[in-house]
């Protein structure tokens, strides 16, 4: 058996436990326990490999007003923002999933003048926790908010005040339940005869299969890094414009998330969301972890990012490839491609053999809840 088969069938296996886990009935919103769901709430993950703009993990700051220093409340780090100009008050902001009808409490610990600290998008108007000045000490600030019937996720914000110079924040917390776990999959379980073709990474971006994509009129699902994708942006929204098409999320740096902390899991995949979101102005549903790797850490963080897909594949056309897990494409299968020099003929290959077996090729963001 092939490597690609071998990570393929190993990972069908860890889905197969993640559904039936998922048949569980989860917790009940007012029974789930308090937890922080605050991505990096500490400052204490360091810039990720491959950041693109070199923002603060997990939370998305203007460019250059920004930075992490050892001047913290505990640990190592803390962040600390200088406006710039007159027309800046600092902002930092993150965006979470939350449960509908519940209450969180967000606090940070603050240093500086005008500092503001609350979230919008709660389904209630909440006004700010603010402080007029810290006397150079740290001071907590709190606010609480519940959130509305048809809410599903908020952005949380912090930020000073135009001309007052720095502010400093450190041990961030949004205190209440998580949202349930992300359902994990290798195909996209339907009676359509359809396939799904999805496209990782983006180092390698040739015409000839922007070309292919067009001319076939193929809805493809993209997965791109935040810095192949800042190189020439242009080139996945042409490649994903048919209807149908997507553009989704694969971390920040590519790494093995099973490697990495429960909360450098969630810097990884929100910043990811967060890419997507400014550069294609279209919020993702999915999350595909690099080589298919991810274990329960995995699907809470993706959950806490808002994204309740976190996708495989079962089968793979890279690099000259026609492997396909069950023995030929079946209804509802994920194929994988690669951004690389042979996508033109792989896309070709995948083609002939779904339409060989009746399946024709279907957007993605149509069979995702």
């Amino acid at each position: 058996m092939s490597t690609t088969l071998r990570r393929i069938a190993a990972c069908a296996a860890g889905t197969a436990l993640t559904v039936l886990g998922a048949a569980v009935p989860a917790a009940h919103a007012e029974t789930a326990p308090a937890v922080n769901l605050a991505t990096n709430p500490g400052f204490e993950i360091p810039t990720l490999p491959l950041a693109d703009w070199g923002s603060i993990p997990g939370w998305q700051c203007a460019a250059g007003e920004a930075v992490l220093n050892t001047a913290a409340r505990t640990g190592g780090s803390a962040l600390t923002v200088t406006p710039a100009g007159d027309s800046s008050n600092g902002e930092c902001t993150q965006t979470l999933a939350v449960r509908p009808n519940t209450t969180y409490t967000y606090s940070a610990w603050v240093r500086g003048n005008y500092v503001f600290l609350g979230a919008t998008g709660t389904g209630n108007d909440v006004a700010p926790s603010w402080v007029q000045s810290t006397q150079g000490n740290w001071q907590k600030l709190t606010t609480r908010f519940t959130t509305g019937a048809t809410n599903s996720t908020v952005k949380l914000y912090l930020h000073g005040w135009y001309q007052q110079g720095a502010f400093s924040a450190d041990d961030v917390e949004l205190s209440g339940p998580a949202v349930d776990p992300a359902w994990a999959t290798w195909n996209m379980p339907t009676n359509d005869k359809v396939v799904f073709f999805t496209i990782d990474d983006g180092w390698q971006r040739t015409g000839d299969a922007a070309q292919f994509i067009e001319t076939n009129k193929l809805p493809v699902t993209v997965f791109p890094l935040p810095m192949p994708s800042g190189f020439e942006p242009d080139y996945f929204k042409r490649v994903s414009a048919v209807p149908g098409s997507s553009v989704e999320v694969h971390t920040v740096s590519h790494r093995d998330l099973t490697t990495l902390s429960a909360a450098e899991q969630q810097a990884e995949i929100c910043d990811g969301r967060d890419a997507v979101t400014k550069r294609y102005g279209t919020v993702p549903k999915v999350f595909r972890p690099p080589y298919f790797a991810f274990n329960a850490d995995t699907l809470q963080a993706a959950a806490n990012c808002g994204l309740r897909t976190v996708l495989t594949a079962t089968a793979d056309y890279s690099w000259g490839a026609s492997n396909s897990y069950r023995g030929g494409l079946q209804a509802g299968d994920v194929v994988i491609f690669h951004f690389a020099d042979s996508l033109a003929g792989d896309l070709q290959r995948a083609l002939t053999d779904a339409t060989a077996a009746g399946l024709t090729v279907a957007g993605l963001r149509n069979y995702v809840g």
